[in-house]
């Protein structure tokens, strides 16, 4: 059984926007750091989706891979600013957070 390409590209559109949903409504940073991990994972639906249709099948798989190790390196950094945060400030509310503030 083969899924049709827009069935798909309608899965990676739905997860896209439940992600953006995510980051633009969210107020604990964690929560704004696994929605931005949905965007990276729609993204990498589509890669592997177009390159299933493509005259190079590998290509988008590549780049899906690299996505995915980005996304860790982002993960990784990400938790560790809000480790330090939550160290100094007590909290990871982003409307609590004010680091420029003096």
């Amino acid at each position: 059984m083969i899924i049709p390409l827009e069935h798909v590209l309608l899965f990676s559109l739905i997860l896209f926007a439940i992600g953006m949903v995510g980051v633009l409504t969210r107020r604990n940073a964690i929560g704004i750091l696994i929605s931005i991990e949905l965007l990276l994972n729609a993204v990498n639906v589509n890669l592997v989706c177009f390159s299933r249709v493509s005259e190079d099948p590998m290509a988008g798989q590549m780049f899906a891979f690299f996505v995915i190790a980005l996304a860790a390196a982002a993960a990784a950094v990400g938790l560790a600013i809000v480790v330090a945060i939550y160290r100094t400030r007590n909290t990871v509310q982003t409307d609590e957070i004010q680091l420029l503030k003096w």
